[in-house]
């Protein structure tokens, strides 16, 4: 199973969370997206919902010498949740990260400002909260979400996305109550194979499926 851009993945991951709440699995949902790329796909997801749309912001913290390589997230003012295997392994320790945590935070309220333009964060309490992004390699940025909203007291917690790792999927079922993975590839790699047009966002992209505007990612003539 391959994507042609989040915005067809986002529809086909809605046709399935539609089917779950038809039977009455989702009530009361609320979509929120993991930005950038899961802005695309939520934006789908919460249109054949009937759902609000908003976003969580977490940000990846990355190796010192390498920051592609996740060895933990943060979200929100929540302390920052570590891969203790891949510390161990890299022989780093949390006092070593902290320049790394404070960029990241800096970021994360950069973010939030920006996409919220003024508006508080949503009411999670009693709903069901569906967490959307466009894919999942180590898991490491959706852990974070999840237990960063699983403190806020939602009614139930949903992980959706249209591909992931089978590992990182299997590990998500101990942090959300349901986990929606259309495609676990075992040889996985990478999200961004599973799709064949996976261009990066930018904010004004973020900004768009969020307020009404244009679809992320637009192009002359869609």
């Amino acid at each position: 199973m391959r994507f042609q851009d989040r915005r067809q993945a986002g529809q086909a991951l809605a046709e399935r969370l539609r089917a779950l709440r038809d039977e009455g699995a989702l009530p009361d949902p609320v979509v929120l997206a993991l930005p950038r790329g899961g802005v695309a796909v939520a934006r789908e997801v919460a249109r054949e919902l009937g759902a609000p749309l908003d976003v969580l912001v977490v940000r990846k913290i990355g190796a010192p010498f390498h920051e592609e390589y996740g060895i933990g997230a943060i979200a929100g003012d929540d302390d920052p949740l570590y891969d203790e295997r891949a510390l161990r392994r890299l022989g780093l320790t949390e006092a070593e990260l902290a320049p790394v945590v404070a960029r990241e935070r800096a970021e994360v309220r950069r973010r939030e400002e920006r996409y919220r333009q003024g508006r508080p964060a949503p009411d999670v309490r009693g709903r069901t909260v569906i967490v959307v992004d466009d894919g999942l390699a180590t898991g490491s940025t959706a852990r974070a979400a999840l237990r960063a909203l699983r403190r806020r007291g939602p009614g139930r917690l949903v992980l959706a996305v249209p591909v992931g790792a089978p590992e990182a999927a299997e590990l998500m079922r101990a942090e959300a109550d349901e986990v929606v993975c259309l495609h676990r590839p075992a040889a996985f790699q990478a999200v961004g194979l599973w799709y064949d047009d996976f261009e990066q966002l930018t904010d004004g992209d973020v900004l768009d499926a969020l307020h009404g505007g244009r679809p992320a990612h637009h192009r002359p003539g869609e």
